[in-house]
């Protein structure tokens, strides 16, 4: 017999984010997260997404052991200001048994209803700059830590619970080698010539700060169009800051302005943490941070994290000005390998921007839906 308990307590919320270290011990490929990093993001007081969120967690009990859980979050920016009566769940994991998925399942369907919600989707976070996705392919290989990993059966307790797919996404990568700077040498050139555009580059991270804040305005202008987009708030962007920038190293962020000095395209490449949080296994201490600060100084592969270009600009090759200077960066730095976060299969304009990198998809992932 499953029974469903919800986290209460600072105990519960510990054994919440510590279940994946047990389910994935044996696996090469899982990420761990940093545990206290993980705990904080579900703080109420410390996570400003609360101010427009719900969420309840829930721990799925078998025999007296943890054998699932899940994240039941209604974003109600989403609900209220877009109409989308959405029941959000995430953070959605559990052992190969039918009736311990079924049981979280039901746990998060009956909060939809008693809110007045339509349909459930999932796996997915508070906002688009969470995790996404339950993979469908590419489980032999390394998850960055920017994507959850899973074991194969989680998509068949999908569809045994009545679950349709929703959303479908793609993750690539291609090598350093395979990027010709001649693709996009001359075209920088003359772009930034016929809209008076320049680049800006970055060597501390204090020099980076004053940009940040148009940085996510750019960011809500430029995803706006796609599927439950909801847009970061003032309050999310000073956590965000605090949260993510810190972690990227300043001449990995690039941003182009227009002759005014205002901003109209951004990146944020981010080195690729993953081999260091599986030796820091969740702990910062004694020698976590100092796996991760060696991945950030010399780290060969890298995550293209974000990317966007401003609606007035878009399908006029401003990113080629971008692409030109992470390649004098990257050569400099010996990367070899760029791998891309996850994309939204029928987003063809940003599929369009990596065709001359011979991208290689190794990853594909579903979010899943069920009427209420």
């Amino acid at each position: 017999m499953v029974t469903i308990k919800e986290v209460k307590t600072k105990k519960d919320l510990k054994a919440f984010v510590k279940f994946p270290f047990k389910l994935y011990k044996d696996s090469k490929f899982w990420v761990p997260p940093i545990i206290s990093q993980e705990i904080k993001t579900f703080n109420k007081k410390e996570n400003p997404v609360f101010n427009d969120a719900d969420a309840r967690f829930f721990l799925a009990y078998k025999n007296n052991e943890i054998v699932g859980r899940v994240a039941a979050i209604i974003n109600w920016l989403e609900v209220k200001n877009q109409n989308q009566k959405k029941m959000r769940f995430g953070w959605f994991d559990f052992i190969d048994d039918l009736e311990v998925s079924k049981a979280l399942f039901d746990t998060v369907e009956t909060i939809g209803k008693e809110n007045g919600l339509e349909y459930t989707e999932g796996p997915v976070g508070f906002s688009n700059l969470d995790k996404v996705g339950v993979m469908t392919e590419g489980f032999e290989s390394i998850a960055p830590m920017i994507t959850w990993y899973n074991y194969p059966y989680y998509s068949k307790h999908y569809e045994a619970a009545g679950y349709e797919v929703e959303k479908s996404y793609s993750e690539s990568r291609f090598a350093f080698s395979n990027v010709n700077p001649e693709t996009f040498l001359k075209a920088q050139e003359l772009i930034k010539r016929r809209y008076q555009l320049k680049a800006l580059s970055f060597t501390k991270t204090s020099e980076v700060m004053p940009y940040v804040d148009k940085m996510f305005d750019l960011f809500n202008k430029t995803y706006s169009s796609l599927a439950s987009f909801v847009a970061i708030t003032d309050i999310q962007k000073e956590y965000f800051k605090k949260k993510f920038i810190s972690f990227v190293n300043p001449e990995y962020i690039k941003f182009v302005v227009d002759k005014d000095d205002e901003l109209i395209g951004f990146a944020i490449v981010m080195p690729a943490f993953a081999k260091a949080l599986q030796k820091a296994n969740g702990r910062l201490f004694p020698l976590g941070f100092r796996y991760i600060l060696d991945a950030k100084k010399n780290s060969k592969d890298v995550i293209f994290y974000l990317i966007g270009i401003h609606p007035e600009y878009q399908n006029k090759g401003v990113h080629a000005v971008i692409f030109d200077e992470y390649y004098k960066i990257f050569k400099e730095k010996g990367i070899q390998t760029c791998f891309r976060t996850p994309e939204l299969e029928d987003n063809i304009a940003i599929h369009q921007i990596w065709k001359h990198f011979s991208p290689e998809v190794y990853k594909r992932r579903k979010t899943f839906k069920k009427l209420l």
